[in-house]
């Protein structure tokens, strides 16, 4: 089994540690906030579709985005995709409104929350979907010569899907810079992953010869000096890799009622990654940020709500 366990460091000590710790609370604190203000207008009737949210989950999303090469990398993302475009760009306007249907979102209000895209990032909302496509990007990407690599976002869902393996496999065989990202949230939909897999899942890509590095999703630094080692590797000619990181949905699987025990849910809310990193920061810095970045959203929410979407936004 080609697994690895390893422990890396934040680049910088004291004072730039801090301050780049600081930089991930406040981009989690977005993406929270967004997905929490998400769900708020679809109570409200004003999201067409669904919503899928990544509520629990963002220090994978931040921890790898912040590794990658932005100017060059390929970002591939699924159906729980919000925290991962937000951490690559930070568009929340565009976000917002793309889902809401407005001709002013990213995409012009027609790919809503499932199908993103802006410069190098994409997202699809077929389970597994993006799996060959990535293979594709990476193919492309390896003739280019520029060191530049494809990070393909999946769930554990996705695990049961055949087009996966097959994307592993020629990845694999063909030496592509794929970095895959597992994230480990238990469930697929309302399907404990124990009920929907044999064996143990931090193996299978393992089988292909591709890496696997092991790490807690829901610490935000460890999952960011575990993927800037890896795409360093990747990106220097090493092959596909795998960073298996383990975390936990907060939030229900869509807009709809969530049937998991709530004491287990009680359970994992005592180690979810924002309150986490808030224990390590100290909690009047976090205070603020906290405000500053709710108090955005909810002005951005009043002004769509408003009808005032063409005004210049921003949030």
């Amino acid at each position: 089994m080609q697994t690895t366990k390893a422990a890396g460091c934040l680049e910088g000590k004291g004072i730039s540690r801090h301050k780049n710790l600081l930089a991930f609370y406040r981009q989690m604190i977005q993406i929270r906030s967004v997905e929490e203000a998400l769900l708020d207008l679809f109570a409200k009737g004003l999201v067409r579709g669904t919503v899928h949210t990544s509520l629990g989950q963002e220090a994978v999303a931040v921890g790898v985005v912040n590794a990658l090469d932005l100017d060059r990398d390929v970002v591939c993302s699924n159906h729980r995709g919000h925290g991962h475009f937000l951490a690559y760009c930070g568009d929340v306007t565009g976000l917002v409104l793309e889902i809401m249907g407005r001709p002013e979102g990213i995409c012009g209000g027609k790919g809503g929350s499932q199908h993103l895209h802006k410069k190098n990032f994409y997202s699809n909302g077929i389970l597994g979907g993006m799996a060959p496509v990535s293979t594709g990007m990476a193919f492309a990407e390896k003739q280019k010569q520029n060191g530049a690599i494809v990070t393909l976002f999946i769930g554990d869902g996705a695990m049961a899907e055949g087009a996966v393996y097959e994307a592993m496999n020629m990845a694999s065989l063909w030496q592509l810079p794929v970095l895959y990202v597992l994230e480990m949230n238990c469930y697929a939909q309302s399907t404990y992953w124990e009920v929907e897999h044999a064996g143990v899942l931090e193996t299978r890509a393992a089988t292909f010869g591709i890496p696997v590095t092991e790490e807690d999703g829901n610490d935000v630094e460890a999952v960011f000096n575990q993927a800037v080692r890896i795409r360093s590797e990747i990106g220097n000619g090493g092959g596909p890799q795998m960073l298996f990181l383990r975390t936990y949905r907060m939030g229900p699987h869509s807009k709809g009622d969530d049937l998991r025990d709530p004491a287990e849910i009680d359970r994992h809310r005592e180690h979810e990654p924002v309150q986490r990193l808030r224990l390590k920061l100290g909690g009047d810095v976090c205070k603020q940020i906290d405000e500053e970045e709710k108090q955005k959203i909810a002005h951005l929410v009043t002004q769509v709500q408003k009808g005032r979407a063409g005004e210049h936004l921003s949030a």
